[in-house]
């Protein structure tokens, strides 16, 4: 601050004054300062205290800090002592429950299995605990008499619900139309629909089978619990041989009691074909119901019991089914594998017709690794079965071609081989769609060329081995009556049928026209001789006997002796073509009319001109009727017995 101006009234006292306060300001200051001393000088005196006092309570300090830990030892103590109290507890609580067994409470002896579980697993981290060892070897033996229990009760628990199904119920879960009609196949009473016919419909009928219940779905969670213990165990290799063992024999049974036999190769060999007829029928509704009821239904159990353990799903099924597919299969092969006829062909077809059906199903139920075996004998089957039909399709033409059988047909009508190879073509075509697949198993190309070139190669064996029976006639014109009747019937039954789609509208136009030709063979062959005698040629006087006009006046241009002749031999010939042709047969009643009225139209005019021009040399004569025995009705009607097929002894001829 600023010191006052001196004032002018008084100079002396303001500086005393000033001086004083200056003074006191001195003393102020010596004051303070000795406080700060006393004050510094009493602080040191507390530091030396308060580390005085610090030395004195460490060891109270560390005492206290030593009873802090024991206290937190202790309780963490009495907390593990806890945990391994409880340990102890659930593990007597779960031993209680191993011993009463499985059978009453499932659920808590499987509650009871995890916490023995649990137990050892905590066990085996606390090793330091002493008595650890001997508690996991008590929960570990435990835990195994546990596992044996459950080995027992899974087994019979599978056991007591795995039951054959009956034939009934199968039938049941199978389509209307292919139910059997009484019974069941394996009985006499049960009646198999034909597997062809089935198979028309059987693309819309796929859904309506019903796959059947093996097992209560109730019980399938309790087995799968019992399995996926077992496996967690390591017992995984019991868990098979107990559900191969259990479900093996009563898929089996279920076959068994359906009609499905063991039958060996040599066993099918011995048999009569009607009888392995009936059985290859039964064989192809067995595999359907195999396939798709008792197969599908046992993998839909096994998926279920092991579920979530693929690879033992697919061993267990493959184990179960392998004895039963192998019985189905072995079957089939010996057909495949026997000696090759004719008539197997069609239920070869059947058979390859199912396994194709089939094989879809058969690679969805058979999948997996473990089912490779049965998988391929399923399509080795399929592919044998395609080949011996194929096979039997060579042999079957070759057998036409070189049928080399000698009783001829005596009537000249249809030859049994004729009948025979054109039902046998008419039922390929019931099988067109399995001819074209097999025929795409050994070559590609159009399927529809190659049945239609097939079709027209049995044709052509069929027509050069009737060409060569033809010729075992001695009367030429019964030669050609044969072969216009059986190539009548070839025409006629391709026209009705699939089989001109195939072979076409000119196949049918040119066989048509090799009729006509045998038609107009035959009719010039077998009539030419009596149409001679009809003729006016040679009709010349002899120069003796009487001679009349043509209006019954004499003339001496024809003789009543040749007339006689001509009329005479005209009757022989006639009544011995009637005797004779009579006993012909032109099964067709269309070509019968047409061939008689061909006939009458050249007969009857030729008879009555010959009559009316040459008749009254005759009939002005002796005993006219001994030659004009007929007229031309007469005729007419006895035409209408040719053809007829009448025996000898026949009244009516």
């Amino acid at each position: 601050m600023g010191i006052p101006a001196r004032s002018s009234g008084g100079g002396g006292g303001g500086v005393d004054t000033l001086s004083e306060r200056a003074a006191n300001m001195r003393e102020s200051l010596v004051k303070s300062q000795s406080i700060t001393d006393n004050m510094v000088s009493i602080l040191g005196s507390f530091d030396h205290r308060l580390s005085t006092l610090e030395t004195a309570m460490r060891p109270t300090q560390i005492r206290t800090h030593a009873i802090r830990r024991a206290h937190e030892n202790i309780d963490k103590t009495l907390k593990a002592a806890e945990v391994i109290l409880s340990q102890f507890d659930s593990s007597r609580q779960a031993e209680a429950k191993i011993l009463k067994g499985p059978h009453e409470d499932l659920e808590s002896y499987l509650q009871a299995i995890e916490q023995l579980r649990n137990n050892i697993q905590f066990f085996s981290n606390n090793k330091s605990f002493k008595s650890s060892d001997g508690v996991l070897n008590h929960t570990n033996n435990l835990l195994s008499k546990a596992i044996s229990k459950l080995e027992e009760e899974f087994k019979q628990l599978l056991a007591s619900y795995s039951k054959a199904v009956e034939p009934e119920r199968l039938f049941e879960c199978l389509p209307n139309s292919m139910r059997p009609s009484s019974g069941s196949p394996g009985n006499s009473g049960g009646k198999i629909a034909n597997s062809h016919s089935e198979h028309q419909n059987n693309n819309a009928e796929n859904s309506a089978y019903t796959t059947p219940t093996l097992i209560p779905p109730r019980i399938l969670p309790l087995l799968h619990d019992l399995a996926l213990q077992m496996v967690q165990a390591g017992n995984q290799q019991q868990l098979q041989r107990i559900y191969r063992d259990t479900r093996s024999p009563v898929l089996e049974e279920s076959l068994r009691k359906l009609g499905v036999e063991k039958l060996s190769k040599e066993d099918v060999q011995k048999m009569q074909w009607e009888v392995l007829e009936a059985k290859i029928g039964n064989w192809i509704h067995f595999m359907r119901i195999a396939v798709k009821l008792l197969f599908a239904g046992e993998r839909k159990v096994c998926d279920q019991i092991f579920e979530g353990f693929d690879s033992l799903m697919d061993q267990c099924f493959a184990e179960v089914t392998a004895g039963s597919v192998a019985v189905l299969l072995s079957f089939g092969d010996a057909i495949a594998k026997s000696k090759r006829s004719p008539e197997k062909l069609f239920v070869l077809l059947d058979m390859y017709e199912i396994m194709r059906e089939l094989h879809l199903e058969i690679e969805a139920l058979f999948r997996g690794k473990a089912c490779n075996e049965i998988r391929e004998s399923a399509l080795g089957l399929t592919k044998r079965l395609a080949q011996t039909a194929q096979e039997t399709f060579g042999d079957f033409q070759e057998a036409v071609e070189k049928d080399a059988t000698k009783t001829a047909v005596a009537d000249g009508t249809v030859h049994p081989l004729t009948s025979y190879v054109i039902n046998y073509v008419k039922f390929l075509f019931d099988y067109q769609s399995t001819l074209k697949q097999l025929f795409q198993e050994f070559e590609n190309g159009d399927s529809n060329s190659q049945l239609a070139a097939v079709t027209t190669r049995i044709m052509q064996a069929l027509q050069t081995n009737l060409d060569g029976k033809s010729k075992q006639y001695r009367d030429t014109s019964l030669t050609h009556l044969f072969l216009m009747n059986n190539i009548h019937y070839m025409v006629r039954s391709v026209r009705r049928s699939e089989a001109k789609d195939l072979l076409g509208d000119d196949w049918v136009q040119r066989h048509r026209r090799i009729v006509q030709q045998h038609a107009n063979q035959y009719k010039r062959i077998a009539w030419a001789k009596i149409l001679q005698c009809l003729s006016a040629q040679g009709l010349t006087s002899s120069g003796g006997g009487s001679s009349v006009s043509a209006d019954g006046g004499n003339s001496s241009g024809v003789s009543r002796a040749i007339i006689k002749d001509r009329l005479k031999t005209f009757n022989i010939q006639f009544e011995e073509l009637h005797q004779r042709q009579s006993q012909w047969t032109v099964p067709d009643t269309e070509l019968r009319e047409s061939l008689r009225l061909a006939v009458a139209e050249v007969l009857l005019p030729a008879y009555r001109s010959f009559i009316k021009r040459f008749g009254p040399l005759v009939e002005n004569g002796k005993n006219p009727q001994k030659y004009i025995r007929y007229n031309p009705e007469d005729l007419e009607h006895m035409l209408g017995e040719f053809f007829e097929g009448k025996t000898l002894n026949d009244p009516k001829r």
